[in-house]
């Protein structure tokens, strides 16, 4: 959430309507890297339209459930050395570097997926 949280427009008014937004835009930025792409989602499962080239992972449960959910799946990978996760939350990127995943902030990432997205999503 912190990445769609990484741009104030409103997305507190639709949340569900944000994570589409996002979704979609990751979709399009996924088949343009050599990398699995998973989108951790904090709630219980919604319509998220047509995702193709991502794994959604939703996280039900308590604040930050999420977190603990991206930590689960950095620690179950064979070799988290090969794992990228986006996140500006610095207890998030202190516990998966322990692991071994790198880590990219959000707004850098937003940055990325906009130039490579012209629809403005």
């Amino acid at each position: 959430m912190n990445v769609i949280g990484s741009r104030p427009d409103g997305w507190w008014r639709d949340r569900t309507g944000a994570m589409r937004r996002l979704a979609a835009q990751v979709d399009r930025w996924a088949p343009h890297v050599d990398d699995d792409v998973v989108l951790v989602l904090d709630g219980d499962p919604r319509d998220l339209g047509v995702v193709d080239h991502v794994r959604v992972v939703w996280a039900p449960g308590a604040r930050n459930a999420a977190d603990h959910r991206i930590v689960d799946l950095v620690s179950e990978t064979d070799d988290p050395t090969t794992v990228r996760v986006i996140t500006s939350d610095r207890e998030l990127a202190d516990r998966v570097r322990a692991l071994g995943a790198s880590v990219t902030g959000s707004g850098s990432f937003r940055t990325d997926l906009s130039e490579g997205d012209s629809s403005g999503a």
